[in-house]
């Protein structure tokens, strides 16, 4: 299909291009439509340097850098906001109220594709949940399905290339991709709410209120013909949402918890957690009409994914785990829970601080742990004085760290790198960042 009809002529500002390659996608895109771009990032040249390179043949692109600048958010068809801007961004209030249009890329593929879309979110689980629908989806099917959303280094525009008459969405979506979803006033048809817990404390100021009504907009959207499948808590949340706000929840409710998962189900990942996340997908699953045959013998082959339980060593009898996508304590808890036994885990732990209550995590230590090695971070300075009952190290840097574990861990131990925070700081561009540094750190060992 021809998009360049929805966006020839048009000037457009792209406010945030980032290191991801999202952004800088997505502006390809518009670019290669004709469209007359602004590229606004408060990250300089030099920061951004690996991006620009990818968009330098474009005459049609001007770019604002090292700041933001009110005429670029001012005589423009539409603003296309990056996941994570504030929402009480100045720059976008003056768009707003100049009457521009606001979209995010994830719900602007939504509306322009047209297909049917099965939408993934949840403070933990959504990005395992997304990635067994999609793998069961495929292998019952044989088909490629469109996999986008909050999945690294992969444009929502670009995926509009792709589009075929028959063709399925599995997008994992964050809470701010879903604030998109929310202005657009659209829902996916099939929506998926894992779990909801404290998280992002430091963008929504706290109030988690604000970030529930931005997962809200999975859907609070859907008509009734939709499909809303989720937990018992987390329907709890929803209903008494959407009371507040006098929202009908019309559509077909389906509640699940990881006992629909049969004993002799074969997972190849661990951990309680990941039965529910199993669960969820399976009755995702279900809603497009698959077979418990066809999807159970699909869930077999399920691989996992990089940075969540993986599985990325076993050396000299220590088995170790990359869990780097665990930027929470409640993430962490549930690591050591799924790979520990008593005492026989050697945590790797740390960062900054998302001002999120270490509750649990402490005794969680205790319990299953014989040694933690401590990355420095403003979390880190918080956890450790409460490890009174667990030996621990201090390290600086992510190498150090995996060097004191490497020489602390005993034959049957687990090294667990589950950090516990954000990996906010000079070390890491960002937590894709930090998961590629570990796994290097890791093959030098094991070479």
């Amino acid at each position: 299909m021809d998009w360049s009809q929805n966006f020839k002529g048009q000037k457009i500002t792209v406010m945030g291009l980032g290191l991801l390659g999202r952004a800088v996608g997505d502006a390809a895109f518009l670019a290669e439509c004709g469209a007359e771009l602004i590229v606004t990032d408060l990250k300089t040249e030099d920061q951004l340097a690996e991006s620009l390179e990818k968009l330098k043949d474009f005459s049609n692109i001007q770019f604002t850098l090292g700041e933001h600048k009110m005429e670029d958010f001012e005589d423009r068809d539409m603003i296309l906001v990056a996941a994570g801007v504030p929402s009480d961004s100045p720059y976008l209030a003056h768009a707003r109220a100049a009457g521009i249009r606001l979209v995010q890329s994830a719900a602007l593929f939504a509306e322009l594709s047209k297909i049917p879309m099965i939408g993934i979110t949840g403070t933990r689980g959504k990005s395992t949940t997304t990635a067994m629908v999609a793998h069961i989806v495929e292998v019952v099917t044989g088909e490629t399905i469109i996999k986008g959303g909050n999945v690294r280094g992969v444009s929502n525009l670009q995926l509009l290339k792709e589009v075929k008459a028959d063709s399925l969405a599995v997008f994992e979506l964050d809470s701010w991709q879903l604030q998109g979803f929310g202005w657009a006033g659209i829902s996916p048809q099939i929506a998926v709410f894992t779990t909801f817990m404290d998280d992002h404390a430091n963008y929504y100021k706290g109030d988690t209120g604000a970030y529930f009504a931005d997962k809200a907009n999975i859907f609070i959207n859907q008509d009734d013909s939709g499909i809303f499948i989720t937990t018992p808590e987390v329907f709890e949340t929803a209903k008494e949402f959407a009371r507040g706000r006098d929202i009908t929840l019309g559509q077909e409710v389906v509640l699940v918890d990881k006992s629909i998962i049969p004993d002799d189900a074969i997972l190849s990942i661990p951990g309680e957690h990941n039965r529910l996340n199993a669960a969820l997908a399976v009755a995702a699953c279900r809603s497009i009409g698959l077979s418990d045959d066809e999807i159970f013998d699909a869930l077999a082959s399920f691989p996992g994914l990089e940075g969540r339980l993986q599985l990325v060593a076993n050396r000299d009898g220590v088995k170790i785990y990359n869990d780097n996508n665990s930027t929470t304590p409640q993430a962490t808890i549930a690591g050591l829970k799924a790979v520990g036994e008593a005492n026989d885990v050697v945590l790797i732990v740390g960062g900054s601080d998302k001002n999120i209550a270490l509750d649990g995590l402490p005794e969680a230590i205790a319990k299953y742990c014989a040694h933690v090695v401590l990355y420095s971070g403003t979390g880190t300075d918080k956890l450790k004085q409460l490890l009174s009952e667990v030996t621990y190290e201090e390290h600086g840097t992510l190498e150090e760290a995996v060097q004191g574990a490497i020489a602390t861990a005993q034959s049957g131990n687990v090294i667990l790198f589950s950090p516990g925070f954000a990996s906010f700081g000079k070390e890491f561009k960002n937590e894709y960042d930090r998961n590629d540094q570990f796994i290097s750190l890791i093959d030098k060992y094991d070479n």
